[in-house]
């Protein structure tokens, strides 16, 4: 899909398949459906009156105004104007762009960013809209027999300020390449297991890194994988004939500029498929441990955007990836292995094996000195029990990457909430019969989890976020989201200003 901007003073004389534009609650028109209005003898206006409320995530198509020179200008509920916000706004943009792909309409124009909304600029407002598109143009089609036709829609453009355009233009940018990212990681996310193996992985890496030249992937086999004496990963891959996966993926930008700081390191949990283990799940929606790889999804599509806004920071990914199955070598409750830091685990539930492949990617990024370290995974049910599936858990033992982090989700509203990491957490993990157990019990569960993790990362700032509950949504409407890339992308942009 392109994305550009139009610049054209006479809304109404913009010639184009639809037109959106803004009204609020109450009827109060936005200054780009009063210039419609105006331009109509007042039939925006009169519609309005009588059937079009204003409330968010509805639209009203009208064709042929008078006046108008767009075949259909389409009226996008905006909510109470004292209440519009940034989600609102991106929301709105939403619901335009399924018009249009429902429609199958090929090219479109919102005026919707050129509304003034609290906290946001023109160029956030543009970031958003790109990808609020292209996140409604996502279609699943990868394993029908007969996929419908792809949307037809290929060119969207924003209405703005010849003055404006630039500012426009480069958050047209970055969105859809934050896009690009959010649909790759739903794709591998929604795949199915069978397809979607580490390998599968492995092999989406080393495409990347043909498709851009700022990055270089790198593969590791099981052999390469023991003599790195990963202990705790490979004793999760052993239970399964599907072999495992340690994927690096390194952005280095074509400016060659040099941090002093270090590369920043994402570490993505890559489990295609979780059973539980021998601690085998119920039967019920285990279907959907096919996305206990959302991390490592994560991770590749945050690499992608990357890679194609070049950004100039050093960024590494690591995912490390197996599945986690039933079998005569699978863990056992009460097995003991040894990390690659030269730590003890007592297992005593192998249902709780993300936290055994992600300690040993934790140790492993200490060769790479990095400035900061931030690892995601659909970690623990507990944090869907606490947070439910409008925010991702965040621990750190850094304010200050914690605060990067939080402003990055604020910033694109893939929001995410800081939870406790007390040290009194960390007695929970003691086992008599290792340097720790892998669970703490039930209280704190998405705590004691996130602590186990830090008994890895001593050498560097890091922070561990839990996407169990906003990764996937269940039920009719059941799929992966894509977050947290547009919050992993924005804090990257963040570190390059």
């Amino acid at each position: 899909m392109e994305f550009s901007t139009q610049t054209s003073a006479s809304l109404h004389q913009i010639k184009t398949a639809a037109l959106g534009v803004g009204v609020f609650a109450e009827g109060i028109l936005s200054p780009a459906a009063e210039l419609i209005d105006r331009a109509s003898n007042g039939a925006v206006s009169a519609a309005v009156k009588a059937e079009f409320k204003g409330k968010p995530n509805t639209h009203l198509v009208l064709r042929n105004l008078p006046g108008v020179k767009a075949e259909r200008v389409i009226l996008v509920g905006l909510g109470a104007q004292e209440e519009y916000k940034a989600a609102t706004h991106t929301q709105a943009q939403a619901c335009l762009a399924s018009y249009c792909l429902k429609a199958d309409l090929k090219e479109a124009v919102s005026a919707l960013s050129s509304i003034d909304c609290k906290g946001t600029t023109l160029r956030s407002r543009a970031q958003d809209a790109a990808v609020a598109v292209c996140r409604a143009s996502y279609r699943y089609t990868a394993t029908f027999s007969k996929p419908e036709p792809a949307p037809q829609l290929s060119q969207f453009l924003l209405w703005t300020a010849r003055t404006q355009a630039s500012e426009a233009k480069a958050g047209l940018e970055q969105g859809q390449a934050i896009g690009n990212g959010v649909n790759l990681t739903r794709l591998l996310a929604d795949l199915p297991g069978n397809i979607c193996t580490p390998t599968y992985l492995g092999k989406t890496a080393k495409q990347l890194a043909k498709e851009f030249k700022t990055l270089k992937a790198e593969v590791l086999e099981r052999k390469q994988i023991e003599a790195l004496k990963m202990g705790s990963f490979l004793s999760v891959a052993k239970g399964s004939d599907e072999p495992p996966a340690f994927i690096v993926l390194r952005h280095t930008p074509s400016t060659k500029t040099k941090h002093e700081d270090g590369p920043i390191v994402l570490v993505g949990k890559g489990l295609t498929f979780d059973s539980g283990g021998i601690s085998i799940k119920p039967a019920g929606n285990m279907d959907e441990m096919k996305y206990d790889m959302g991390g490592a999804a994560s991770v590749l599509g945050t690499m992608r955007a990357i890679a194609e806004l070049n950004i100039d920071r050093e960024v590494i990914a690591v995912v490390a990836s197996c599945e986690n199955m039933p079998s005569g070598r699978a863990n056992k409750p009460g097995d003991v292995v040894t990390s690659m830091s030269g730590q003890t685990i007592e297992i005593l539930n192998t249902d709780a094996e993300g936290r055994l492949v992600l300690c040993d990617a934790l140790t492993y990024v200490e060769r790479f000195k990095p400035a900061a370290v931030i690892d995601m995974a659909t970690l623990t049910g507990a944090c869907v029990v606490a947070l439910g599936h409008v925010n991702t858990g965040l621990f750190s033992t850094d304010d200050d990457l914690a605060d990067e982090l939080m402003q990055a989700g604020k910033q694109t509203g893939d929001t995410a909430w800081r939870m406790p990491m007390d040290d009194a957490y960390q007695e929970q993990l003691r086992s008599n019969f290792a340097d720790m157990a892998n669970i703490g019990g039930p209280p704190a569960g998405s705590v004691t989890a996130a602590c186990f993790l830090s008994r890895f990362t001593k050498a560097y700032r890091w922070a561990h976020l839990d996407i169990a509950g906003t990764a996937w949504r269940s039920g009719k409407d059941k799929g992966a989201t894509g977050r947290p890339v547009p919050l992993l992308v924005q804090y990257l942009l963040n570190q390059c200003r």
